[in-house]
């Protein structure tokens, strides 16, 4: 009987999730539209957690010295002011002029992939049919994908102002997660039955620990990378070397499609020059990508998040689709989150 059972239970619990996924497609504009919504609330405490996950170590270690908590989020605040300042003042200048220079050149670039894109159509009318006609459909839906990409990067900046909203509203919820990010915790906690607070609590506390190494790890990760991938493209007289590297830094938040996405506008530039500079650029960032891997990433992260890789892949497919850029960010993180309260609770309910 406990084999029929098991089957029975299995196939009622995959007969649910199928009418959930049923039920979460039907309502799926509804959702989109909840999330417009919920996003204008969501990044500016998205990139306040960020931030005070940071600064939480440096913190900490004044708290510990007698430094009274207010004081010690000033300090740090001023000293992190000070120093994002200098880097402004000293990249801002050489990031402006190339993206002018890249302004400049653009219709020249854009003519050299023209040119190509001709010879390539050239070539394609001695393919045979099935093949000509896949090569045309590709060339179509790359075409459609800049065009795309091109109203996209128009619209993020008609959204300066929004930015704007956001960079003055951070420090704010930055300084009180810092300062009253405790005792909001433990009034959260006391929200719950008596009996599941101790539960509750060592869920939080895993869940801010794992968010925490996570986040500060993932940032020396980019930065390593991007120093690495800034290095590799003086080293091969890449244009616009620092443009291309803080993009490449940028993307490697992204699991696995980071690195692909981060080095597809060097290698496009790259083609525009010469099929041995596009060569190139392959090289430095199959290099970067290497040492990332291997050496950069299993000595900072580690086995932060415990987490498989078929897992990771899924859950960044999934929250690509539902959030965009912004769901390929947060995917790794979230699922890490629901593995500590699933392993939490299923750890509990064992034991008792």
């Amino acid at each position: 009987m406990d084999i029929p059972n098991k089957y029975l239970r299995t196939a009622v619990f995959v007969l649910v999730i199928l009418m959930c996924l049923n039920l979460l497609a039907g309502i799926r504009p509804f959702l989109r539209d909840v999330w417009l919504v919920v996003k204008v609330l969501f990044i500016p405490f998205l990139a306040a957690m960020i931030v005070s996950y940071v600064l939480q170590p440096l913190v900490e270690q004044l708290v510990r010295r007698k430094v009274p908590r207010g004081m010690a989020i000033l300090l740090i605040y001023f000293g992190f002011a000070l120093v994002f300042t200098v880097l402004l003042l000293k990249t801002l200048p050489v990031i402006s002029r190339q993206l002018s220079q890249l302004a400049e050149h653009l219709p020249a670039l854009i003519a050299q992939a023209d040119t190509w894109l001709d010879q390539l159509a050239e070539r394609r009318r001695s393919l045979p049919d099935a093949l000509r006609v896949g090569v045309e459909r590709a060339l179509a839906d790359l075409q459609g994908h800049v065009t795309r990409t091109a109203a996209n990067v128009l619209g993020m900046v008609s959204t300066t102002v929004n930015a704007v909203f956001v960079a003055f509203v951070v420090p704010f919820l930055v300084y009180y997660m810092l300062k009253d990010g405790k005792a909001i915790g433990r009034a959260f906690i006391h929200l719950f039955p008596r009996a599941y607070r101790d539960e509750v609590r060592d869920i939080l506390t895993q869940i801010d620990d794992t968010l925490g190494g996570y986040v500060r790890g993932q940032l020396l990760v980019m930065t390593a990378v991007g120093v690495l991938g800034f290095a590799g493209y003086l080293v091969i007289g890449l244009p616009y070397a620092l443009l291309f590297a803080v993009f490449l830094a940028t993307m490697d938040v992204v699991p696995y499609l980071g690195p692909f996405l981060g080095a597809a506008p060097a290698v496009i530039l790259g083609f525009t020059i010469s099929p041995a500079m596009a060569l190139k650029v392959l090289i430095v960032n199959v290099i970067v990508q290497q040492c990332e891997g291997n050496l950069i990433s299993p000595a900072i992260m580690g086995r932060t998040l415990h987490l498989h890789p078929m897992a990771i892949v899924a859950a960044v497919l999934v929250g690509g689709e539902i959030g965009g850029m912004l769901g390929l960010i947060c995917a790794v993180p979230l699922l890490a989150v629901m593995k500590v309260v699933y392993t939490t609770i299923r750890g509990s309910s064992r034991s008792g």
